[in-house]
């Protein structure tokens, strides 16, 4: 047997495996991927196949069981993970150009084989191949519009359909088509006398959006002296605009409600030298990983961790306690979709109401502990108006002591209304939105 058939056919296994707990048994695909690839004894170029494999067969779903539909009577029928196997192969006769067709119906043949003694081989070969004959079905023939674009872009129907009426069909679908670019490695450098020779160092671009953040097509910063030494950190170039719109100054007490895993906390002390940054996380892990990442990016003595729920903050501290609070709130994770595909099917239209009281809760709570003059920075990583736009408005509506800080930015793309709201067309890169408030008395 060739060395590289054996090794794809491994890759295959494993991208099999992780794949069954993604669907199977609903685990994020970034956290199943990390573990199976940390458990495997699989060459670099090798798991780097298996990455693009889960991935892609994630991220393109419903277009692959829209496709399989058309050869495939009754899924149900099928053990799940004989479906499973169809889906990730039809990813790589359709996405992937590398592997010869041949190859890849084999492989997965020889795969079936191994997992079955009931003739799954026989029927995934024929499915297979007549799938690699061709020619397979259209998605533009479909006429209703949102599930043309569902098929399209692999996304749900209610979603295909929120996108358009907040954002007007052109826009959607360039978002739509957005989300299948691949992501670019971006980090912001802590000490910003270096960014000029981190740059060079690392064969990068300066980000357009954030005057401290470094990006790349692709590369591995993390693997970096650069990033062991904390003169880096790995984080998205429109999470990096937050802590700026809070224009600290260095002695201010700052709340940070929702700061797990702490890349923005340690951006917020940053700015600190004699004032201190309140974290908050309900959970002893991500409070530890707060602690960690302030520790190795030299800040952690300007951080204190605090396990407590955000909602109640009004109870935990007293009023005119900080002179600034961050919320990051927790949120549906839209904009996260290119690097989190799995989000897209984990999610409902019913989810948005529940989450903006959540939001709301916590920023009627945190207001409470403002001083006067005080300002909160709201920010999340979605693109829809009820987590963003009118939240602000009801929170406003509710608290007449406070009102919009407008905010600004030489990129005035991304500027709407006095809000920053990027989404992931624009500069490639995470969706995301940031409003500030001031207490006026």
């Amino acid at each position: 047997m060739p060395l590289a058939t054996k090794a794809i056919r491994s890759a295959r296994a494993l991208a099999l495996k992780i794949l069954e707990e993604v669907f199977q048994e609903g685990a994020y695909s970034n956290l199943a991927l990390k573990h199976g690839l940390a458990k495997s004894d699989l060459s670099q170029q090798d798991k780097a196949l298996v990455t693009e494999i889960v991935y892609g067969t994630v991220a393109r779903k419903i277009t692959l069981e829209w496709q399989l539909a058309h050869f495939i009577e009754d899924r149900e029928k099928l053990e799940p993970w004989v479906y499973t196997l169809l889906l990730l192969s039809l990813y790589q006769l359709i996405y992937l150009n590398k592997i010869p067709h041949h190859a890849i119906v084999n492989e997965a043949v020889n795969l079936a084989k191994v997992r079955s003694q009931k003739g799954a081989d026989k029927l995934v070969n024929a499915v297979l191949r007549k799938l690699a004959r061709g020619p397979l079905a259209d998605p533009t023939a479909i006429k209703r519009k949102n599930k043309r674009y569902s098929v399209q872009y692999s996304l749900p129907v209610w979603l295909v359909k929120k996108t358009i009426e907040q954002y007007g069909e052109d826009r959607a679908v360039k978002i739509f088509a957005s989300l299948f670019i691949r992501n670019k490695a971006s980090v912001r450098v802590t000490n910003p006398a270096k960014l000029a020779e981190i740059q060079a160092a690392t064969e990068s671009d300066r980000s357009l959006l954030s005057p401290v953040g470094l990006v790349k097509e692709t590369g591995y910063f993390a693997g970096t002296d650069y990033f062991e030494q904390g003169d880096l950190t790995i984080q998205d170039e429109s999470s990096q605009l937050v802590a700026p719109t809070l224009k600290l100054e260095g002695d201010e007490q700052v709340l940070d409600a929702c700061a797990a895993p702490g890349g923005k906390t340690a951006h917020l002390a940053s700015y600190l030298t004699t004032g201190q940054v309140t974290a908050l996380d309900l959970y002893d892990h991500k409070l530890k990983l707060i602690e960690e990442n302030a520790r190795r990016l030299h800040v952690a003595d300007r951080v204190t961790t605090r396990k407590l729920d955000a909602r109640q903050a009004d109870q935990a501290f007293c009023p005119d306690s900080f002179n600034k609070i961050l919320v990051d709130a927790p949120c549906s994770g839209i904009g996260l979709i290119r690097r989190k595909p799995d989000i897209k099917y984990s999610k409902g239209s019913q989810d948005f109401a529940a989450l903006q009281k959540i939001q709301f809760d916590i920023l009627n709570s945190v207001c409470q502990t403002l001083r006067k003059n005080g300002i909160i920075t709201y920010s999340t990583c979605t693109i829809f108006e009820e987590e963003n736009q009118d939240l602000i408005s009801k929170f406003l509506e509710a608290h007449p002591n406070f009102e919009q800080v407008k905010l600004e930015h030489r990129q005035k793309d991304i500027l709407t209304d006095g809000f920053i709201r990027i989404t992931p067309e624009l500069h490639l890169t995470d969706g995301f939105f940031i409003a500030q408030l001031k207490r006026v008395y």
